[in-house]
């Protein structure tokens, strides 16, 4: 009996992937933004139909978030959700900012819009928000209020690579959005992520911060950073991003097989919000209470199988940020559980999970 884990690579055939890397290394240029960057930057753009959105990638999916932060965050409070993966919060705090905390909607999971205004103050600066799970934020109150308080929107948009809201990809919205081509990811480069912007001037600007601050070849007008992507990185993408909307098809059909074998569990799923087409990215699960979470993640590992808490604990709870209170955060945090979701997974393996999940 195999172990099954919450998410699994995709791997493309391995000859597609060694001719991308074979023309890099026939150039002899494997890194410093050679073709296979650029390459893979402009098919990106037309996969996800980007209008007026300019991209570029980076070396992993936090680079985009810090050097967003520095740019928009001046060192002021960024209002953000407890509900993330840590690199959200931890980006802020490195970019010598204060993370203040929003609680989330009890449904879609992402930060609850809402409570937003309460939390602004003289020293607030950005919205550091979370599509959660790939499920988009309320985007139109969002900016709704930035333009209010005249503040900046960055969305961490990690998982949302294929996601669209109204339309238009979700990387269309927000002054900056980020995301990570982490090799857990639908699409991946290994290793990578990428800055999404519409604003020519400021893309210019994080475009510099990336590459040590340079103008050009030998002016350096910029402090900045080395966030480059690599050209071996860049070939696992150009080989992975063919197979994307396949992927994406069956984690979609898997997860209505999950949605329909639970239908009658006491289990809580994930509400996408109206008008998104989404891409399956996680698939999360609301237990009735952290007792009976627990004894499932028991059972699991008794099989072998190894589901995640995800997200979890909720951030305010971590021991370098300040306390405070976000009860419906702590609460979820506190009963969410991850299924495996990932492309091949197979039917005895689905059967092993499901049987388990039935039992309570």
């Amino acid at each position: 009996m195999d172990p099954i884990f919450v998410t699994k690579t995709f791997i493309p055939p391995h000859q597609e992937v060694f001719d991308h890397m074979k023309r890099a290394m026939e150039k002899n240029w494997l890194t410093n933004r050679g073709m296979l960057v650029e390459e893979l930057e402009n098919q990106i753009s037309k996969f996800l139909q980007l209008e007026d959105t300019k991209m570029f990638c980076t070396n992993n999916g936090t680079i985009p978030l810090q050097l967003a932060i520095r740019e928009l965050g001046e060192e002021g409070e960024v209002i953000t959700t407890p509900f993330s993966y840590v690199a959200t919060v931890s980006s802020i705090i490195w970019e010598h900012c204060t993370p203040v905390f929003v609680d989330i909607h009890p449904e879609y999971l992402t930060i609850d819009e809402t409570k937003i205004e309460d939390a602004i103050t003289e020293k607030t600066t950005c919205i550091l928000a979370t599509h959660v799970f790939g499920n988009p934020c309320k985007v139109e109150e969002i900016n709704r209020i930035a333009n209010k308080y005249n503040l900046k929107v960055i969305y961490d948009a990690a998982h949302c690579f294929g996601v669209e809201y109204k339309g238009k990809s979700i990387f269309e919205f927000g002054d900056v959005s980020t995301c990570s081509f982490h090799s857990t990811k639908i699409f991946h480069t290994a290793e990578g992520g990428a800055v999404f912007c519409k604003d020519e001037k400021l893309i210019k600007k994080l475009f510099s911060r990336h590459n040590f601050g340079h103008n050009g070849y030998l002016e350096i007008d910029e402090l900045g950073i080395n966030g480059k992507m690599s050209e071996l990185h860049a070939a696992m993408g150009l080989a992975v991003l063919p197979y994307v909307k396949s992927n994406i098809e069956e984690r979609k059909q898997l997860v209505e097989y999950y949605k329909t074998n639970l239908a009658n569990s006491k289990l809580t799923f994930l509400k996408i919000r109206e008008n998104t087409v989404w891409n399956y990215s996680y698939f999360p699960v609301i237990f009735e209470s952290e007792e009976k979470l627990l004894s499932v993640i028991a059972k699991f590992e008794q099989n072998q199988i190894y589901a995640r808490r995800y997200f979890y604990p909720s951030l305010n709870k971590l021991k370098f940020i300040p306390k405070t209170s976000h009860l419906l955060s702590e609460d979820i945090a506190e009963r969410i559980l991850c299924l495996p979701l990932y492309f091949g997974l197979s039917n005895i393996d689905k059967e092993r999970i499901l049987n388990i999940l039935k039992e309570y």
